[in-house]
């Protein structure tokens, strides 16, 4: 039995699928920072191409735990590019991009300081 109502002053990731999601009204097509403040674009169209300073960015928001959506599937980051993160005890958890955005509305819903870093590789296009 859930004792507490959702939150429905927060941003919603409400659709997604391969290449795509839609947050708050908009389809986006490239890699997006969501968090309960809105939605921001991501400059990275790759796994590969990640760096600190991609990270470092998620802490503008001041979170408490970070979802990295890895792309279409389950990809894992050297720990390195972490860093920051993890130094502020910030919890990360990396799962596919999917699997993020859904995990996100939930915590979102219950007003947790979430954010979700969610990648959408665009090389190749």
């Amino acid at each position: 039995m859930k004792f507490q109502p959702d939150r429905i002053d927060t941003v919603a990731i409400q659709a997604h699928g391969p290449g795509w999601l839609v947050v708050a009204g908009q389809r986006h097509e490239h890699s997006v920072i969501v968090s309960p403040a809105g939605v921001q674009p991501w400059d990275c169209t790759a796994l590969a191409d990640l760096t600190p300073a991609h990270f470092e960015r998620l802490l503008d928001d001041a979170p408490e735990v970070v979802l990295f959506g890895s792309g279409q599937r389950l990809r894992f980051v050297a720990p390195a590019l972490l860093r920051a993160l993890l130094q502020r005890g910030i919890g990360v958890e990396t799962m596919d991009t999917m699997a993020a955005a859904r995990t996100y509305n939930i915590l979102a819903a219950e007003g947790r300081r979430v954010v979700a870093a969610l990648l959408i590789e665009t090389a190749g296009k």
